[in-house]
């Protein structure tokens, strides 16, 4: 393996920790977007019925005043009645009035029905208001939390960061720039080793000319495939203090 791979894998490690750590950052801002989301909803929902109950107000006002309009008018026929002495003249008022309760069933109607509609809109109201009241007092913990994370996330990834820069200060300029391009581009691991002639990143096998130019570590290789780099590694690693394990030789004939 190229020795200038052996500092960018440490660089690697330590940048997908901090993609990781950034995950998790983005997943928790994006719960305390949903909080506020849900809050500015509740508020529209409640201004939204606010208003209608208002136009509710309006509307049964503005009845109740044309209902007392007819029933003084109401009033003023049936005074006027008792005082007429021509047959003509007290049924006309007779019709007059009878048009007149008429409009006042229909307006007492109306009105009837615009306050089972407010009722209704404001037993909604209620609920609205309990469900914002319950909604900021369950979120404060859980928005509490999510800061705390956050802050946690920043602390730790402004650690490693400090870390990476340290051991970037030896790295090699240009294996250096080629990883960045590459790990900008994927967000994941872009050096990788190529185990039994397969690409561990895009899994797809390659050629045993692609095999021998890793397996010398001159130069960068790049899978043909997915476009990381690749170096070699022994497909087992003999552990402490045991010698190597030797191939059997095929028995000849």
């Amino acid at each position: 393996m190229l020795a200038a791979l052996k500092t960018i894998l440490e660089i690697q490690e330590l940048d997908i920790k901090m993609i990781q750590l950034m995950d998790v950052k983005r997943e928790r801002q994006k719960e305390l977007r949903q909080i506020e989301a849900l809050r500015q909803e509740l508020h529209v929902q409640l201004e939204k019925k606010v208003e209608e109950i208002k136009n509710f107000n309006t509307d049964i006002k503005m009845l109740e005043e044309q209902l007392s309009e007819l029933t003084s008018r109401i009033k003023s026929l049936e005074s006027r009645q008792s005082s007429v002495k021509k047959v003509d003249e007290f049924n006309a008022l007779t019709q007059e009035m009878t048009a007149a309760e008429r409009q006042k069933i229909a307006l007492e109607q109306q009105i009837s029905d615009l306050t089972d509609k407010r009722m209704a809109e404001e037993e909604v109201e209620v609920k609205i208001k309990e469900s914002l009241s319950t909604t900021a007092e369950s979120s404060k913990e859980v928005e509490a939390e999510i800061k705390s994370t956050i802050e946690k996330v920043n602390v730790e990834g402004q650690a490693l960061k400090q870390q990476r820069d340290k051991i970037a200060e030896g790295a090699d300029a240009h294996a250096l720039k080629v990883y960045q391009r590459l790990v900008n581009n994927k967000k994941d691991r872009v050096v990788v080793p190529l185990e039994n002639r397969t690409c561990a990143g895009c899994h797809i096998a390659l050629t045993p000319q692609h095999e021998n130019l890793v397996r010398k570590g001159e130069n960068l290789v790049f899978c043909e495939h997915c476009s990381r780099i690749h170096f070699w590694q022994q497909e087992t690693e003999t552990p402490e203090g045991e010698a190597p394990r030797r191939r059997r030789r095929k028995a000849t004939v």
